[in-house]
């Protein structure tokens, strides 16, 4: 009963914040890379599990190759919460470039498939991928990053984040 009670909740509060809009307001705070799964200044290497493997170059390439590499770096998520937020976000558009909301506003667009501003891309960028914000695999498993650290995964996530 009491995970019931927290999912209702989370679900909740993840809605009362996109209401609000404090969720575009958070995007702005830019968080310490302690808060982050994987530390911002960790040496570049290239993934294990993505290295070796050939990914094509669309959406369904971009998510496998993010999912393969947060699997060898410990971060949650799945292949439809990622699909999901990405269309939602961007609507699979790796170039996408948000030019209204607050932190456009404040000179920090959100860019990329997840919609990402540049600190906290450089906060949760993830070792092994491009230190890019616009390419598609950083931008994601960057985001999944930050999302496994605000709300448990970025399958969690419901609305803005």
């Amino acid at each position: 009963m009491s995970m019931t009670r927290t999912a209702r909740t989370r679900k909740f509060s993840l809605a009362g914040l996109a209401t609000a809009g404090a969720a575009a307001a958070a995007l702005t705070l830019v968080p310490s890379p302690a808060q982050a799964a994987e530390p911002a200044k960790a040496p570049a290497s290239a993934p294990q599990a993505a290295g070796d493997k050939k990914y094509p170059e669309n959406l369904d390439g971009w998510i496998r190759e993010s999912l393969d590499i947060m699997k060898s770096k410990g971060i949650p998520g799945s292949y439809e919460g990622l699909h999901r937020n990405i269309m939602r976000e961007s609507a699979g558009d790796p170039n996408a470039q948000n030019g209204w909301d607050v932190n456009a506003q404040n000179g920090t667009p959100s860019k990329g498939l997840l919609q990402v501003i540049q600190p906290t891309f450089d906060a949760y960028h993830v070792a092994g991928t491009p230190n890019n914000l616009t390419d598609p695999v950083a931008n994601i498993t960057a985001a999944a990053n930050y999302a496994a650290d605000k709300y448990g995964s970025i399958d969690n996530v419901d609305s803005a984040y």
